[in-house]
């Protein structure tokens, strides 16, 4: 039956309604049998600490029975309600499928909470739950302190002669006289999100960056760099962007405006600093970690670390045969600036991501004759088709606080079949540019090896594909040469040595080869056993979330953040609530997500094979 017949009699607000009604009396009764009924035997519930203290994602009826038998005498959700002032209940298609889409609140013995339920019919016609989101909002007692809870500022009002807000932030930003109790290491938009947040909290916490200037990380990139994200996307924790800005956003203005963020938000950050090691006291539970800070040492001893470098942080410099006797310029593209100095030479780019495209597009733009080399395949979609993930963002009519809890209520199954039928809808687009790229040679992928598009793929590996902002055209017309790497023997003096015998020569060698796992910089600055200890950073993990991100490690007291502005706007804040809980003892500082716990876990290759 459909959605439509099924409601003909009733309103969405109604039927929502009435579904958070039988949950609630199943969970004050503690009924977990009648709880399970509400829900179809393939559903799929999705926990932002409200259940777990963990990001952790909980799929099939069963297994989420067994959740509320574990977690409901502790917790004692109440109070579950349409939110009210919140976008309402409707129907709506999700993943290819008409659901109820309603978004709640509801409290527990932590704190007041929201959620996203999205019901669909069994097959006896009765609306049951497929998708359900919790999200704890706030810790009862631990408030962030904005709007209500703001402080009052009494402090710096105690008239002429005494401290005002510079003499204490001056003394703050010093920490001559405390420790911090998070460090932060990286100050571009993970760290300054996550940074945000914690200060909100009022967690003590010092950031550190190798540049001279917040925003460099973005400021010294090359020259003509503009997200490919829009702009109302890409807003900071409780600061939007301005109205103003360009839907596309220059590096230097989004660098800018990150350095205006900091002061803002009052956060302490000590540029021009790098770490040089850090060692975890288990018995203290605190960390000591060497800082190099313009060229002096200084010791910190925080109780957490987050590293916040990013997916850009160790650069990959491959060892290509013969590149030692390459008589002519070689650099990675993260060192890459413009291409004016290139005019009227020959170069050549390894590797054909969005880096590997930006640098060559650019080289050509100046003046350069440029050679792109294909190492693997490439996921290429349009600019304009890029933007199909994000919808529900579009159009200004949803609040963004409504639309990153609707993004947000995405279990990994889910995940999969919604980016298979947006990455099937950006290849029907985009056949014409696709088909003319194939013409020339470049190989393709929409998304290995289920098709998941190019957002699946930077979620799984950090890379792999290109935003088409003018490259692609200047492969299809020959402007840009396309070679594979396979036709290539080994790097010599002058160039590529292909195997047919011909020279491919460059005066300018770009390799555009991504940057190391965050586990190897983890290695490099704490050690074997801390990086053992952890494990890969970014992809999926069994449990279907993210491996290590936003989230307990193995390692107490080693934090990772990172992603997109997305990312950080959205999970910032429940990382920072758990860095809070550790320290108000009210959960565990060892306990890394419990993956295989009441069932929970999953094999994400094997969801691959069923969604």
């Amino acid at each position: 039956m459909s959605l439509e017949k099924l409601l003909k009699n009733t309103t969405p607000y109604e039927a929502a309604a009435n579904w958070l009604r039988d949950f609630e009396k199943a969970a004050a009764s503690g009924d977990t049998k009648v709880a399970r009924s509400l829900f179809l035997n393939d559903s799929h519930w999705r926990d932002l600490l409200a259940f777990t203290w963990h990001l952790d994602t909980v799929n099939g009826g069963d297994s989420i029975e067994a959740l509320l038998a574990n977690k409901l005498p502790e917790l004692r959700p109440h109070n579950f309600a349409i939110a009210e002032g919140r976008t309402p209940p409707a129907i709506v298609v999700r993943a290819g499928v008409d659901v109820l889409e309603a978004i709640f609140s509801f409290e527990t013995t932590v704190g007041p909470c929201s959620g996203v339920l999205r019901l669909k019919p069994d097959d006896d016609g009765k609306l049951r739950a497929w998708i359900v989101l919790t999200s704890l909002d706030q810790i009862s007692g631990h408030e962030e302190r904005i709007n209500d809870h703001r402080p009052t500022g009494k402090e710096f009002s105690g008239g002429f002669g005494s401290e005002n807000w510079l003499d204490v932030r001056t003394k703050q930003r010093a920490y001559e006289d405390h420790e911090p109790t998070v460090l932060v290491i990286g100050a571009s938009q993970s760290g300054l999100g996550i940074a945000a947040c914690l200060g909100r909290l009022g967690l003590d916490t010092l950031m550190i960056d190798r540049h001279e200037r917040v925003g460099d990380a973005w400021r010294k990139r090359y020259h003509n760099l503009v997200l490919h994200n829009e702009v109302h996307v890409c807003h900071m924790p409780y600061m939007p962007c301005p109205p103003n800005w360009p839907t596309y956003i220059p590096k230097d203005l989004l660098a800018n405006w990150f350095e205006s963020y900091a002061d803002a938000m009052e956060l302490n950050i000590w540029t021009g600093t790098e770490i040089v090691s850090a060692t975890h006291d288990e018995a203290r539970g605190e960390w000591t970690v060497v800082l190099n800070r313009g060229g002096k040492e200084r010791i910190v001893k925080p109780k957490h670390v987050v590293m916040a470098t990013g997916v850009s942080s160790i650069p990959i410099r491959p060892k290509f045969p013969g590149l030692e006797d390459f008589k002519g310029t070689v650099m990675h593209s993260g060192d890459y600036q413009n291409g004016h100095p290139w005019k009227g030479k020959k170069a050549l780019v390894f590797g054909t991501g969005n880096s590997g495209h930006d640098v060559a597009h650019d080289l050509h733009n100046s003046g350069a004759d440029v050679t792109l080399v294909q190492r693997d395949t490439t996921l290429i979609v349009s600019l304009k088709e890029a933007q199909r993930i994000y919808t529900v963002y579009q159009g200004g009519e949803t609040p963004l606080e409504d639309c990153d809890l609707i993004a947000t209520a995405a279990p990994y199954p889910y995940l999969v079949k919604n980016y298979k039928i947006v990455a099937a809808k950006n290849a029907e687009e985009d056949k014409e540019l696709l088909d003319g790229l194939k013409a020339r040679g470049m190989k393709l992928d929409n998304g290995p090896p289920d098709n998941t598009g190019y957002q699946m793929k930077y979620l799984r590996r950090g890379g792999g594909y290109y935003f088409n902002v003018g490259c692609s055209e200047l492969i299809i017309d020959g402007s840009i040469e396309l070679q594979h790497w396979e036709n290539i023997d080994q790097i010599g003096e002058d160039g590529a040595n292909m195997k047919d015998g011909s020279v491919k020569e460059a005066d300018l060698i770009v390799t555009a080869t991504g940057y190391k796992n965050q586990q190897e910089v983890v290695r490099l600055f704490m050690g074997d056993d801390v990086a053992d200890r952890i494990g890969v950073v970014w992809g999926f993990g069994d449990d279907g979330e993210q491996r290590n991100m936003w989230r307990r490690t193995p390692q107490p007291g080693l934090w990772f953040v990172g992603g997109g502005l997305p990312h950080v706007r959205i999970f910032s804040k429940y990382l920072a609530m758990q860095i809070k809980a550790v320290e108000e003892g009210i959960i565990s500082n060892d306990v890394p997500s419990p993956a295989g716990e009441l069932g929970r876990a999953i094999d994400a290759d094997k969801q691959l094979e069923n969604a």
